[in-house]
């Protein structure tokens, strides 16, 4: 007979990670931070049909000092690239970072020298959305795949050391225009 049944009804047994993890993954504030035609989707996706307050995102935040969650939505120029490092490096700890869309993701069909062909060259993205332009379905599902990774996130230097080597592992990432003919 373990503790669970010695306990009156309504006693909830769980860790502070655990409470902490639930409570982070209900209370999303993202960033507006939409650069092309994603953003559209995204705006859509706050709008009443698929309505993101059932998630805790009531409200995009136009101030980074508001927000924990990035959704870069399309294409990131080389000159917007300091931007949104400024931008996330304002935002408060701890801070997650969604890639909306090919261009996002990769630089889609623009593989010049004036877009960034990965956001993730410029901040550590913690989930990927495919698509050009992804469904607000598919922004939902990645929000809340998110919230499940949130929910396990650890806490104190575990998460530090977490996020140093996640950004180390970003700065030092091979460009894909230097990845060509490679196989892995």
């Amino acid at each position: 007979m373990g503790l669970e049944e010695k306990l009156p009804s309504g006693v909830l047994l769980t860790t502070v990670e655990g409470v902490a993890g639930y409570m982070r993954k209900a209370s999303f504030w993202p960033a507006t931070f939409g650069l092309a035609c994603c953003a559209i989707e995204m705006m859509t996706t706050g709008g009443p049909k698929y309505d993101l307050a059932r998630f805790g995102m009531e409200v995009f935040r136009a101030s980074p000092r508001q927000a924990d969650l990035m959704i870069v939505a399309g294409r990131v120029s080389q000159k917007m690239a300091p931007v949104l490092r400024q931008i996330y490096d304002q935002m408060p700890e701890p801070k997650w970072v969604l890639a909306m869309g090919v261009c996002a993701s990769s630089g889609g069909m623009f593989n010049n020298y004036a877009i960034v062909q990965g956001v993730d060259h410029i901040v550590p993205v913690d989930m990927y959305l495919p698509g050009c332009p992804p469904r607000p379905e598919m922004l939902i599902d990645a929000i809340l795949k998110l919230h499940d990774q949130v929910q396990n996130t650890k806490l104190g230097v575990n998460r530090l050391a977490e996020i140093e080597a996640n950004e180390a592992t970003a700065l030092t990432a091979l460009p894909t225009s230097q990845m060509k003919g490679l196989l892995r």
